[in-house]
């Protein structure tokens, strides 16, 4: 079990430190973040030591100057004196016993260790002295007011640096957020079919939306936070350690067990934010799916229950992001009580040492000398102020495992390979084709169940071929190959005798305009939506494309003309004017091969005559293949063949040329 968590937590930890290398990228501004995270810290510590001259000067009613040189006085008095008693162990030493050397060596030790201490005493405080007596008032409440004034402005210094810590943690979030938003968005562009449909739209929409909002978060509380707090924490457990190392320790008595504890609700955090994703996921493919349907929802009159579905959904989140609320709460108290429990240690111990004059508790020695009440207010001070960023770190691990959570979500995701490869030394094909061919195809979406079986069909360049057959028999499988969206389990499809396994995708959609019976539009201009088959197109051949598309007559009628907005997929035209706006569009591209599935479908006998009429104008010189049903679109046709149940048959026809 202890392994399972170990390597899971190390594939966890993986994604997040993928994210922040991409973060990495901006290491300019992470410097200055994490430069000004480092200032706020200092400066959090010495406004804390700046308490010790306020004390000082409170209590005694003398200048630092005058303070400064006592210390210099008795640091000098104090390192003569054990300068002497260390002579004196010396001599003790060349006539003592083996029994009384031992003794003796530990004296000299402790007595070394003093004299060093005194000797850097009066060496800092002579050094220091010139600075207060050139700098420092005089007078013990003058000296006050320019120490308060010193605090205010550091501390007016220190927000500043903090709020440009947090402008720079953000610029670097929301560029990674973007970049992540752009990959996923890339990536749903480049995979097949089905890849694309283990995300769904749903996967991929709550991806962009929400799970890459909770990476931007997990960066922000990283190089935020995770930087910043420990930080200040460091430096004043550094204050407090320069004062007394060892009391210092005894006041960290309780964090192991804080961090055992911290530990374990990490885990639980993590694991409640996957939940709280997945459930996420859940709610956006019923909102998607809704929406995408709502004609066929309120006409069987089914509102209520697609409320009570996304109620029933929303309500599993709900309760997700309660659990994980709570535990996310708990790391606030935890990491209180271990501020408090450190602060109350360091008090108990400290008070005692202060008031006993002792420099020991239970026989462990905490100082060399009694503590001075300045001293032990600054101590008390750093220990405070440490307490503060921890308490905040909860806030921080609540992020972190948040953006560990998406990340361990996003990254896997970007790391899908779409089943069409490019080919690695990819082949070009002539300007004008000669015939596509189907070449003992054999295809099937799930494995199991053969839609196409052993299909070998030719079209020439020029040849009009009509598909014709029952649903499901394999007709638009056929059209999805050669557009590759698909590859053949068994077979080839080719162009001029060249697999398309060996052309880029690039070049293969090249040769080819798609019409299908779902008419895709973009909820853009009518010149937008038209020039999409050929974006460098000029406005002249935008209106000369919609005109052979019989489309130009009703696009002008409009008030906006061609800058009218269709809608979302073209809602505010119908049936028969959208499929012309598609028909245009791919006359536009003017590709060799013309693809019409089911084309003519869902529109009206004027529209099909006007959209029939426009394919026999744009067809001559074309290859083109229609999937339909209709006996008046065979009449475009010179060849018809039968799919049905994964086999083809050619079938006897009165070609156009006849």
């Amino acid at each position: 079990m202890t392994t399972r968590r170990g390597t899971e937590a190390v594939v966890e930890m993986k994604y997040f430190a993928q994210a922040l290398r991409d973060a990495s990228r901006h290491k300019t501004v992470l410097a200055a973040a994490i430069a000004c995270s480092l200032a706020v810290a200092v400066l959090w510590s010495l406004n804390i030591a700046a308490l010790f001259p306020i004390i000082q000067t409170t209590l005694n009613g003398e200048s630092l100057q005058s303070w400064n040189q006592e210390r210099i006085d008795r640091a000098e008095t104090d390192l003569a004196t054990h300068e002497a008693e260390l002579a004196d162990i010396e001599r003790q030493l060349l006539a003592a016993n083996p029994a009384q050397r031992q003794t003796l060596e530990i004296e000299r030790s402790k007595t070394n260790a003093l004299v060093t201490r005194d000797r850097l005493t009066a060496e800092w405080a002579g050094r220091i002295q010139p600075i207060f007596e050139r700098w420092m008032p005089s007078t013990p409440f003058s000296t006050v007011v320019l120490v308060v004034c010193v605090i205010v402005a550091a501390t007016a210094v220190k927000q500043l640096l903090a709020v440009m810590n947090q402008m720079l943690v953000a610029y670097v979030s929301q560029s990674i957020a973007r970049d992540v938003r752009s990959r996923v968005f890339n990536k749903a562009l480049a995979l097949d079919r089905p890849q694309f449909n283990k995300q769904g739209v749903s996967g991929f929409t709550a991806h962009i939306t929400h799970t890459t909002d909770m990476l931007a978060q997990g960066i922000t509380a990283f190089y935020g936070g995770a930087v910043t707090e420990p930080l200040r924490i460091i430096t004043c457990l550094i204050l407090a350690a320069f004062i007394s190392w060892r009391l210092t320790l005894a006041s960290l008595i309780f964090a192991p067990l804080a961090a055992f504890l911290m530990l374990h609700l990490n885990r639980r955090i993590r694991s409640l934010s996957y939940r709280v994703l997945d459930r996420s996921l859940g709610f956006h493919h019923i909102m998607i799916e809704v929406f995408n349907s709502l004609n066929t929802v309120q006409a069987y009159s089914m509102e209520d229950f697609e409320r009570k579905r996304f109620r029933e959904a929303t309500g599993a989140i709900k309760r997700t992001a309660l659990m994980a609320t709570f535990y996310n709460t708990l790391s606030s108290p935890i990491t209180e009580l271990l501020g408090i429990g450190m602060l109350c240690t360091g008090l108990c111990v400290s008070s005692y040492l202060v008031i006993f004059r002792a420099t020991s508790i239970f026989g462990i020695p905490m100082t060399d000398t009694p503590f001075e009440p300045a001293i032990i207010t600054v101590f008390f001070g750093a220990l405070i102020a440490a307490a503060d960023p921890l308490r905040k770190l909860s806030a921080v691990i609540t992020g972190l495992n948040t953006g560990m959570a998406a990340a361990n979500l996003l990254y896997p995701m970007l790391e899908m390979e779409s089943g069409l490869k490019e080919p690695s030394v990819p082949k070009q094909l002539p300007s004008a084709h000669k015939q596509v061919e189907f070449r003992n195809i054999s295809f099937s979406y799930d494995g199991l169940q053969q839609v196409l079986d052993d299909v070998t069909l030719t079209v020439k360049r020029g040849e009009h071929l009509a598909i014709v057959g029952p649903n499901g028999g394999g007709k638009s499988t056929l059209i999805s190959l050669l557009c590759r969206f698909y590859d053949p389990q068994e077979g080839e499809v080719l162009i001029d005798g060249v697999s398309l396994r060996d052309l880029p995708l690039s070049e293969v959609r090249r040769k080819i305009a798609l019409v299908t019976q779902q008419t895709e539009l973009f909820n853009e201009t009518i010149l937008h939506n038209i020039r999409y088959g050929r974006w460098d197109a000029t406005e002249a051949e935008v209106i000369a494309a919609a005109e052979l598309a019989r489309a130009h007559e009703f696009i002008s009628g409009f008030t906006d003309g061609y800058q009218t907005v269709v809608g979302a997929n073209g809602q505010r035209l119908s049936g028969g004017q959208r499929q012309r706006i598609s028909l245009a569009r791919a006359f536009l591209k003017n590709a060799d091969i013309l693809i019409l599935d089911e084309a003519t479908s869902q529109i009206d006998v004027d529209s099909e005559r006007l959209i029939h009429d426009a394919l026999d104008d744009y067809g001559r010189e074309k290859t083109m293949i229609m999937i339909t049903h209709r006996e008046s679109t065979l009449s475009l046709a010179d060849k018809v063949v039968r799919v049905e149940y994964g086999k083809i048959e050619q079938v006897k026809h009165e070609s156009r040329a006849a």
